[in-house]
């Protein structure tokens, strides 16, 4: 089935917690004769709904491409890598670290249906440390898609210490659509499996249900047999 969390809101509901409180203060710090400190609590909510954005996305066309499942810098590319959670082995595996300034909800590289879902406690490292996505709080989301399962993982970082995964096993991935959010800067992991070929390098800015960030091999995609026919 598919999810009815919704989570449509220009500003993402996780934000409100904090953009409220801040506009209710801003409006008593005015009608108390503080004009300055309420323009300066004003300020600070817009900047809070600002981070909170949450814009609507097309995404491009295309069968076989895996799209950024998080605005931010692809920190780097790595192949020959393995997974508790899928069998395959080589796998490959693409981070991505968004800033303070990133839009920071994520979204479905591709359409399957969700496995398995797994929230694992740990540290709150920087999250531009390689070793961040084995050590630090992470959530684990494994969907079963038409051209092979694929894995996307949440990485808390030093700052960003709240996780929000808004689908739960058994819901249906719709590439392109939204599915969690990180507060305050951090990173995600795609683990891929080897069929598909990265089209971003270290270092390209990317954009959650817009960029192509991996394309499946052409030879990958043939029937068996195929290249025997004339």
């Amino acid at each position: 089935m598919i999810s009815k969390a919704g989570h449509y809101e220009p500003v993402a509901r996780e934000g409100l917690v904090f953009v409220i409180p801040l506009l209710l203060a801003a409006l008593v710090g005015w009608w108390a004769g503080y004009p300055w400190i309420s323009l300066f609590l004003l300020l600070a909510s817009a900047a809070v709904g600002l981070f909170f954005r949450n814009p609507e996305r097309v995404p491009p066309e295309g069968a076989g491409t895996i799209l950024s499942p998080a605005d931010g810098r692809v920190m780097e590319v790595v192949r020959q890598v393995r997974s508790e959670n899928l069998q395959e082995f080589p796998l490959q595996r693409i981070s991505i670290f968004m800033s303070i300034f990133n839009v920071h909800v994520n979204r479905w590289p591709a359409s399957g249906r969700v496995r398995k879902i797994t929230h694992v406690p740990g540290r709150f490292l920087d999250a531009r440390e390689p070793s961040s996505s084995l050590v630090n709080e992470h959530n684990t989301v494994v969907v079963d898609a038409e051209d092979g399962a694929y894995e996307v993982i949440q990485i808390a970082g030093k700052v960003a210490r709240r996780i929000a995964c808004w689908v739960k096993e058994g819901d249906e991935a719709v590439r392109g659509q939204r599915f969690g959010l990180i507060r305050f800067g951090s990173r995600l992991d795609v683990i891929l499996p080897e069929g598909f070929s990265f089209v971003v390098a270290a270092g390209t800015r990317v954009r959650a249900g817009e960029t192509v960030i991996a394309e499946k091999n052409i030879q990958s995609a043939r029937s068996p047999g195929s290249e025997n026919k004339a």
